[in-house]
């Protein structure tokens, strides 16, 4: 995939404004300016749901803003237990563009799966966490998945496509897979790597890492596997996917986030 250069970048804006329908280019940049989603000092604005408690419990103290960040720990755990958590913006998005910087740290919290070493990720058109069961386990919703290397000079690439609960089409056919690799590089544990999500509704999905183009494909809909204990009376096989909720995911690998905002692209 080619590097995201400025000129690519405002190519790429404006056949996304073009393909949204919208007329005047100039004036839609004006008005749609990046917001940031973190304001840098608490998690105001943001609603925690975790595999085996209630929405809103922020067991073991899991997410915390510190230092300008948002850090994912375990300190306060035992044995992770399945907690699989995650964050969520308070409100939903349709198309938008979506920026961050991530950075993992720490050791495995023990317990937690193996093949979540190094393994974290961003959901993004996500149920609302409000309609999800205590033992609801993954929300459904499509996953920008974020990996370090593991120091064995094997390559692993980051910005991957995950699909709980969900469906897209890649390259003109439905994906039979659960995860997608990206054509990224692999970066290391402690090292920053700054994330993008270019995303058209349940159009073109755009996955950027460090100004690369690594991943694109398109129609989210709800279906496959992997998610349980969920409403069944919320489940439609074969539901565009049009919006929904964004969420920083924690698997057991302590990972950090940063400078998380979004330029909406509605017109």
């Amino acid at each position: 995939m080619k590097t995201l250069t400025k000129r690519n970048y405002f190519l790429l804006i404006g056949a996304i404004l073009f393909f949204t329908g919208c007329s005047n280019l100039n004036k839609s940049r004006s008005n749609h300016e990046w917001v940031k989603l973190f304001n840098g000092q608490n998690l105001d604005g943001w609603i925690v749901k975790i595999h085996h408690h209630d929405v809103g419990v922020n067991f073991g103290n899991t997410f915390r803003a510190e230092d300008g960040m948002i850090k994912v720990r375990y300190d306060q755990y035992g044995d992770f237990n399945d907690q699989f958590a995650h964050l969520y913006y308070k409100t939903p998005f349709s198309h938008y563009h979506l920026k961050l910087e991530y950075r993992f740290t720490g050791e495995l919290q023990k317990g937690a799966p193996s093949y979540t070493l190094l393994n974290s990720g961003v959901m993004f058109h996500s149920q609302d966490p409000r309609t999800m069961p205590k033992e609801q386990n993954w929300p459904i919703s499509v996953e920008m998945q974020l990996l370090a290397g593991l120091g064995d000079g094997k390559p692993r690439p980051t910005g991957n496509m995950c699909s709980p609960g969900t469906d897209i089409v890649y390259q003109g056919k439905q994906y039979d897979g659960h995860c997608l690799n990206s054509t990224s590089k692999t970066y290391d544990k402690g090292e920053w790597v700054k994330a993008e999500l270019i995303v058209l509704g349940d159009s073109l999905i755009t996955h950027i890492i460090n100004g690369d183009t690594v991943l694109q494909y398109s129609k989210p809909t709800m279906g496959g596997g992997v998610v349980s204990g969920y409403d069944s009376t919320l489940w439609q096989p074969g539901k565009p996917l049009k919006s929904g909720y964004i969420a920083l995911q924690s698997e057991g690998q302590p990972i950090d986030f940063r400078n998380i905002e979004l330029k909406n692209l509605e017109r």
